[in-house]
């Protein structure tokens, strides 16, 4: 999945009226999910989040400005937070499926949108920045929405996009692309807020000062204090006490969770507190997390175990649950707490019982079909793969090949997922045929349009079996490896992992072939079919020869 988080933050922090109808611009976007409104009153602003595929993040972005802009009037504006805009920043974020560098193209697409159909001043920051000096947020917005009519005079501020005016009702928007932030906090037993406070000094990024052994603060020869920089880059952390919890935590915001991530923050804050006769209780997340980062948590656990990290997400997440204690204060829900799983479809075909999967595949009803089918042989395939690798990993007699059945296992549970995937993505495919299909047609334009259409959903109904067939070569590729390595009283399973992933490949052929016959772009149904009937050799040859040995 493509998944794109944006943050947009508003300047209103009181009136719930004007909020709700900022949220109901973003709900009204397909693709949008709008995960948390957080208003604050003092600062009279508030931080909106929601995610979705990049259009439609775009699309929700743009169209949450353009409402803040005509319900937000900025000469009337007053708050503590720093401010120069109806939406004063407006960031996207790479979640899964995307780059920082698409983060920043969308960024672009936003703002040349904005500018130009709202007539709003736009100036990028950060990964967005076309100014060295603009990177900073705060140089951008010196002297906030006040200073905005001295700097539309400035060549040096003209916009990235809009007119170089002074919008006096909507002011100005910085848009930008920066990594995620995961808000985190370690729970102490101990309610003093100073030996939370001093271990956060240890950790975050900007250290402390450096004092001598009579605690007086050092300087440099030019009269500037002396800090001692911290164990983490990309981290800011402060102690304090909450007293709904009547405990101390450190209070973490950690800005590029792949270089420093959550759950080595909080080993290096166990040894500390573990030094100074403090005990670590468990961590809290505030808010989301992406999937990959705490997959890079469970996993971490797993191997400190020496367990096998070839196991289901849900397992390895468990871990990293159990491992950070992150119930500690309050039960944490997987399918709430990760993006991915938070705005899943509920009413999957992956989501379904056997048995229900079974019962509709029986019905008169054209999808689920094949293709689907196809894409659960695949799945099938992949998950016997790491079965087989998980009895083979850590077994006595087979001490020489665990590193290799252990990365056997971790692929075999990526083509599941890969697949599992497919199976949704086949019967999409197949209901965009269908809707293309009812299309008008009364006219020598809407025949046209109708036929394109037609052509387009066809075209990526194919590709989906396409797909499938990659992946069930991977899977057959790997049914092979294993079969030669792995634990002598499983290896029938390898061979049935063989069998379905030759059986996943030949149902997607049969589906690529249907539907190429309404194709009419005949260099499209040439390379296709032409990577089709070589897939499908190939892994047909392979699993005849794992099936035999």
């Amino acid at each position: 999945m493509q998944i794109v988080e944006c943050v947009p933050n508003f300047s209103e922090g009181r009136d719930t009226k004007i909020l709700d109808q900022i949220a109901e611009a973003i709900r009204s976007v397909k693709g949008a999910y709008l995960l948390d409104v957080d208003p604050g009153a003092d600062t009279n602003r508030t931080v909106v989040t929601f995610v979705g595929d990049p259009d439609s993040a775009i699309e929700a972005a743009f169209q949450a400005i353009k409402k803040a802009s005509e319900i937000i009037d900025m000469s009337k504006h007053h708050g503590a937070h720093a401010r120069m805009g109806a939406t004063d920043v407006c960031p996207f974020v790479p979640v899964s499926g995307v780059t920082m560098d698409d983060c920043v193209e969308y960024a672009r697409r936003l703002g040349k949108r904005v500018g130009e159909e709202l007539g709003i001043p736009i100036y990028f920051y950060e990964y967005a920045a076309t100014k060295p000096e603009w990177k900073n947020l705060a140089e951008v917005r010196k002297g906030e929405y006040e200073a905005l009519p001295e700097k539309m005079k400035d060549p040096y501020w003209k916009p990235d996009f809009g007119p170089q005016k002074f919008n006096i009702k909507a002011g100005a928007t910085a848009i930008s692309a920066r990594e995620f932030l995961i808000a985190y906090n370690i729970n102490l037993n101990s309610r003093d807020k100073k030996k939370a406070n001093d271990l956060a000094l240890y950790i975050r990024e900007k250290g402390r000062l450096k004092r001598d052994k009579n605690n007086k603060i050092l300087k440099d020869k030019d009269g500037n204090k002396i800090r001692e920089p911290g164990l983490f880059t990309d981290c800011k952390a402060v102690g304090w006490y909450i007293d709904t919890y009547n405990r101390a935590q450190i209070s973490i915001n950690l800005t590029n969770y792949k270089i420093t991530p959550p759950h080595l923050v909080l080993e290096k804050v166990r040894e500390l507190a573990r030094e100074k006769g403090i005990q670590i209780t468990g961590s809290e997340l505030v808010g989301l997390i992406p999937k990959e980062a705490i997959l890079m948590a469970g996993k971490y656990y797993l191997n400190r175990m020496g367990e096998s990290t070839g196991i289901p997400e849900k397992m390895i997440i468990e871990t990293a649950v159990q491992s950070m204690g992150l119930d500690d204060l309050g039960p944490f829900d997987i399918n709430e707490k990760v993006i991915e799983y938070a705005i899943a479809k509920k009413d999957n075909l992956v989501n379904m019982t056997l048995t229900d999967f079974a019962d509709d595949l029986s019905t008169d009803s054209p999808a689920p079909g094949g293709g689907s089918v196809a894409a659960l042989c695949s799945a099938i395939s992949g998950a016997l793969t790491a079965m087989v690798s998980n009895l083979t990993f850590g077994k006595k007699g087979y001490e020489k090949v665990w590193d290799e059945a252990k990365e056997l296992a971790e692929a075999g549970q990526k083509i599941k997922e890969h697949s599992l995937d497919a199976i949704d993505k086949d019967t999409e495919a197949f209901y965009g045929m269908m809707e293309a299909a009812r299309l008008p047609k009364k006219t020598d334009e809407e025949i046209k349009v109708r036929n394109q259409t037609i052509q387009n959903a066809t075209k990526k109904a194919i590709l989906v079996p396409i797909e499938t067939l990659e992946i069930a070569h991977e899977a057959v590729e790997l049914s092979e490896k294993i079969a030669k390595i792995g634990n002598k009283n499983a290896l029938s399973d390898a061979g049935v992992a063989a069998i379905t992933a030759n059986a996943a490949a030949k149902s997607a052929y049969l589906n690529v072939k249907i539907n190429m016959e309404n194709i009419e772009d005949e260099k499209f149904k040439f390379n296709i079919m032409t990577q089709a009937k070589e897939l499908l050799e190939k892994i047909d040859n392979l699993a005849l020869k794992v099936e035999k040995e």
